[in-house]
């Protein structure tokens, strides 16, 4: 049915960030938002009206994640990437079952969407169980399955399998559209450039998103920055930056990089929580932001980060861009807000998700006052109240959270997963994975 959500303070996330005062949003019976506005400028509505306390706004999206590793989180906490990568983390996911990949995203969809992160874009293996499971939490993913070139994996085999799925289901299905299928091209050093080129023309073909690891830590593509400059360099030889492509991470990257980036619309996905963590570097956000490339905050993966709550990404990309310039008005609160919401939506090519404006999926978050991060109420300028909101709530007020006009976190918890009984699989198969 159509819904009206009426509130004291709505954030469209709009270029200008807006903060528009006694609001109301209108979703129709598609799930779809139709108008978003002062609600003395509200068209006349026979919808169901839904009156909310505090704050309404666009779901956050996670530009990056690796979210079924909920079940390998904690290990390795103070070991750096590669070696996390090769003696921790890779042979604990060679015993993961196709149900453990279920049973661990059930989990980390559950997290995120309590903490109002509606959308991520998720590269990992088994992506059929992961597509399951956030159809059962009622989430938003976009998947990129995993392709590399290992002994024990055939990288054409997996590129083949993807392949098949897009051209029986297309690129995108569920209730509200909550799946779109992509490609998930491991990194430059994990596949040949034959490889990366073969991914490029099939995602090219089929207009398919292709997620992949660049240049996250200084030591891992010595030999591709030899032969080909850089990574970025490497990958538009082989047509990878042609098409929907974000860049996760990109630490290491130079200034002819960025301008790569910046001409062919290439997405980047930030995640300065995991990149602090594994002392991978602290990425050019600034000069990323100043050439034009679209760039989108994410959690990377909840054992490297060790959670997937956007909201801490939120506040690290502005204080490391700070710190990393020595400038305190790099990025502002709104500049941060909207890296979480329109601008992650932008990196990832989805021009219907992170905000309220007609036309785009109703994916709402409402946050209620009732924590000493609004002990001011909302009677304060708008720049206070949005400061407020980033630098000290973050996901502490998240109470309800619907996703193409569903409801799917009433007053904090999902409405459509026992969340004691999906952890309580998680300690069990993270158990087995240990032994």
């Amino acid at each position: 049915m159509s819904r009206r959500f009426h509130a004291p303070v709505v954030l469209p996330a709009d270029p200008a960030c807006s903060l528009l005062r006694d609001a109301v949003v209108d979703v129709d019976d598609t799930g779809h938002l139709t108008f978003c506005g002062p609600a003395s400028a509200a068209p006349e509505s026979t919808a169901l009206v839904t009156t909310l306390s505090g704050i309404l706004m666009p779901g956050l999206v996670n530009t990056h994640a690796h979210s079924p590793m909920t079940l390998l989180r904690g290990m390795g906490g103070d070991v750096p990437l590669l070696r996390w990568l090769n003696e921790l983390i890779w042979p604990a996911e060679a015993k993961m079952r196709p149900e453990d990949v279920r049973t661990g995203m059930l989990l980390g969809s559950v997290e995120m969407l309590r903490h109002g992160v509606t959308t991520s874009a998720e590269m990992y293996f088994d992506c059929e169980q992961i597509a399951e499971a956030v159809l059962t939490t009622g989430g938003r993913a976009l998947l990129g399955p995993a392709i590399m070139d290992l002994p024990h994996m055939d990288w054409r085999a997996q590129l083949a399998a993807v392949e098949r799925w897009i051209d029986t289901d297309g690129l995108r299905f569920g209730p509200g559209e909550r799946v779109e299928l992509g490609y998930g091209p491991h990194s430059a050093y994990m596949l040949t450039p034959e490889g990366l080129r073969a991914v490029a023309e099939s995602a090219a073909a089929r207009g398919a998103l292709v997620q992949i690891h660049v240049a996250e830590a200084a030591a891992e593509d010595l030999k591709q920055r030899e032969l080909h400059g850089s990574v970025p360099a490497l990958l538009d030889e082989v047509g990878l930056l042609s098409g929907r492509t974000v860049a996760a991470h990109a630490i290491h990257l130079s200034d002819a990089d960025i301008a790569l980036f910046a001409a062919r619309g290439t997405g980047m996905a930030h995640c300065p929580g995991s990149n602090a963590k594994l002392a991978s570097g602290i990425a050019r956000v600034t000069e990323l932001r100043a050439a034009g490339v679209a760039v989108g905050l994410g959690t990377d993966g909840p054992a490297s980060n060790d959670d997937i709550d956007l909201w801490e990404e939120l506040q690290l990309a502005p204080m490391l861009a700070r710190l990393a310039t020595g400038d305190a008005m790099t990025m502002t609160a709104a500049d941060a807000f909207l890296l979480a919401t329109r601008g992650g939506a932008k990196a990832l090519g989805r021009d219907d998700l992170g905000a309220l404006e007609p036309g785009r999926w109703a994916d709402l978050v409402h946050v209620d006052l009732d924590d000493p991060a609004f002990a001011t109420g909302l009677d304060v300028p708008d720049e206070q109240l949005l400061a407020n909101l980033v630098w000290a709530a973050g996901s502490r007020r998240v109470r309800d959270v619907w996703v193409a006009g569903e409801q799917v976190v009433g007053e904090g918890e999902s409405l459509r997963v026992d969340r004691a009984k999906v952890q309580a699989s998680v300690a069990e198969t993270a158990a087995r994975l240990r032994g």
